[in-house]
C-alpha cells in the first residue's frame, strides 16, 4: 500500500514538472538589424585614437573634464536613476523568495459559539507555494527585466548628462568668444564713426555716411546682448546639471573655445550601438513582457503548494486552577484549480502574447532609430569638420589682408577707414569660424550620444545575470 502511494506521488511530480516545462514561455530571438557598413565614413585621419568611454577628453579641456566628473557625482537625475537601480537590484535578489517556504506567527481570541468559553489561540502557519507551470521562470524574468531596465535608465541618464554638460560648456565658451569678437566689431565701428565725423567737419564726407556709421555702431552694440544672455543662461543650466543652486563665477570668465581637431575612431560604432541605453531598455522591456506572458499563461494551470500549521489553544474562562491547553498540528497540500471564468485567463494570456510581440517590434524600432541617429551624426560630423577647415582658410586669408592694409596705412598709402573695414571683415570671419568650431564640437558630442558612449561607474555597474 505504501509503495503504491509513493509511486502515485512520483507520477504526480513527474506530470506536474512536465506541465510546468510546457507552460514556460520561450524568449523570442532578438536579432538587431544592424547595417553591414556605415554610409558615412568614420573619423580616421587623427593620430590619437578616441577613448570611447571618455570621449569628451578629446577636447583637451581640463575644466570640461572636471565638470563631467562633478556632474556625474552631483546630478539629481542620475542620483534618482541610481536609487531606482538599487531598488530593482534589491528586489531581484529576492525574486524567488515567493516560492520558498514562509512561516508566520499569529494569536487570536476565539469565542465558543455558545458563549460559554473563550480561548486564547497561538500558533504558527507555514505555506510553500511551488513555482510550477512556469511561474518561477516568469517571476525571475520580470525581476530581471526590471533590473535591466533600471541599469539602462541609469546609463541613459549618464549619457544624456555627459552630452549636456559638454554641449553647455561648448556653448558657454562659444558665447564668450562671440562676445569678444562682437566687441571688436563694435570698437571698429566706433573708430569708423569717429573718422567719418572728422572727415565731415573737414567737408570730406557726406552727413549720410556719418549716419550710416552711427547706425552700424548701434547695431554692433545691440548685437552684444545675445552672447551676454547666452553666457548667463548657459552658466545657470550648467549649475542645474551639476546639482548646484548657483553657477560658479569661474565659468563666466572668458576662456578659449575647446578645439576638437582630427580624431581617430578605431572601434566600429556598431559594437557600441549594441550598448545604446535606449536599445538596452527595449531589450529589458522584452524580458519583462516575456515574464508577464509566462505568468499569465501559468494562471491557466493549478496553483500547487504545501501548507502546515501548529496551534495551541487555552480556555481562558475556565474557573479551574489549571486551564486545559491543547496543541493541534496539520500539514497537507494546497491546491487551487481554475475551473470556469468566462475565458478571462485565456484572454489575458493572449493579450500578454500580443504585448510581447509588440515589445519585440519596439526593440527593432529602437535599433533602427539608433542606426539612423548614428548615420546622421557621422554625416553631420564630416560636414562640420569641412566647414571649420574652410572657415580657417578664410580667417587666414583675411588676416593677411588686414596685415597688408595695416602696412599700407602706416606708409600713408591707405586710409584708416580701410583698416577698420579689414578689421571688421576679419572679426566677422572669426565669428563664423567660432560658430563652425562649436558646431563641429557639438556634432562630435551628438555622435557619441547616439552611440551611447558614457561611463558607467563600477559601483553601480550591471552585470547580466542568468535568465
Amino acid at each position: 500500500m505504501r509503495l503504491n502511494r509513493a509511486l502515485a506521488r512520483m507520477s504526480l511530480a513527474v506530470l506536474v514538472g512536465g506541465l510546468g516545462a510546457c507552460a514556460s514561455t520561450p524568449l523570442p530571438p532578438l536579432s538587431p538589424p544592424l547595417p553591414a557598413q556605415w554610409r558615412h565614413p568614420l573619423p580616421t585621419s587623427g593620430t590619437a585614437p578616441v577613448d570611447l568611454h571618455g570621449w569628451w577628453r578629446a577636447f583637451g579641456d581640463a575644466e570640461l573634464d572636471a565638470l563631467v566628473g562633478q556632474a556625474l557625482d552631483g546630478n539629481l537625475d542620475v542620483a534618482q536613476a541610481r536609487e531606482r537601480l538599487r531598488a530593482a537590484r534589491t528586489l531581484r535578489s529576492h525574486a524567488y523568495a515567493r516560492y520558498l517556504p514562509s512561516v508566520r506567527a499569529r494569536t487570536e481570541d476565539a469565542i465558543d459559539p455558545d458563549a460559554s468559553a473563550s480561548f486564547f489561540v497561538a500558533g504558527f502557519d507555514s505555506t510553500w507555494e511551488l513555482g510550477l507551470f512556469g511561474r518561477g521562470t516568469a517571476n525571475r524574468r520580470m525581476a530581471q527585466g526590471d533590473l535591466d531596465a533600471g541599469a539602462a535608465d541609469l546609463r541613459a541618464a549618464q549619457v544624456s548628462l555627459v552630452a549636456e554638460v559638454a554641449r553647455e560648456w561648448l556653448g558657454l565658451r562659444a558665447a564668450q568668444q562671440r562676445e569678444r569678437l562682437l566687441a571688436t566689431v563694435r570698437d571698429e565701428r566706433r573708430r569708423q564713426c569717429d573718422l567719418l565725423q572728422v572727415r565731415q567737419r573737414l567737408q570730406l564726407a557726406a552727413p549720410s555716411a556719418v549716419d550710416q556709421a552711427q547706425a552700424a555702431l548701434a547695431q554692433a552694440e545691440a548685437a552684444l546682448a545675445e552672447p551676454r544672455g547666452a553666457i548667463d543662461a548657459g552658466a545657470q543650466r550648467l549649475a542645474v546639471l551639476l546639482g548646484r543652486n548657483e553657477p560658479d563665477p569661474q565659468w563666466t570668465r572668458p576662456g578659449p573655445l575647446p578645439a576638437l581637431g582630427d580624431q581617430r575612431i578605431d572601434a566600429a560604432p556598431a559594437d557600441l550601438l549594441r550598448t545604446r541605453p535606449e536599445i538596452a531598455r527595449a531589450e529589458a522591456d522584452v524580458l519583462r513582457a516575456a515574464g508577464e506572458a509566462g505568468m499569465a499563461r501559468a494562471e491557466m494551470y493549478p496553483n500547487i503548494g504545501l501548507g502546515g500549521s501548529l496551534v495551541w489553544s487555552t480556555d481562558i474562562t475556565s474557573h479551574r486552577n489549571h486551564s486545559v491547553s491543547r496543541a493541534i498540528g496539520s500539514v497537507g497540500p494546497i491546491l487551487d484549480i481554475p475551473l470556469f471564468d468566462w475565458g478571462m485567463r485565456a484572454a489575458a494570456a493572449h493579450a500578454r502574447d500580443h504585448q510581447l510581440k509588440a515589445s519585440v517590434l519596439a526593440y527593432r524600432q529602437a535599433v533602427l532609430q539608433g542606426v539612423a541617429e548614428v548615420e546622421t551624426a557621422l554625416g553631420n560630423l564630416a560636414l562640420q569638420r569641412r566647414r571649420e577647415r574652410q572657415d580657417d582658410d578664410a580667417v587666414q586669408a583675411l588676416e593677411r589682408i588686414d596685415a597688408a592694409t595695416g602696412k599700407r596705412v602706416a606708409l600713408h598709402l591707405a586710409s584708416p577707414l580701410e583698416r577698420a573695414d579689414s578689421g571688421i571683415a576679419r572679426a566677422q570671419a572669426e565669428l563664423e569660424r567660432t560658430d563652425a568650431r562649436a558646431a563641429h564640437g557639438l556634432a562630435y558630442v551628438a555622435l557619441f550620444k547616439a552611440l551611447g558612449g558614457a561611463p558607467l561607474p563600477a559601483a553601480d555597474g550591471h552585470a547580466q545575470e542568468p535568465r
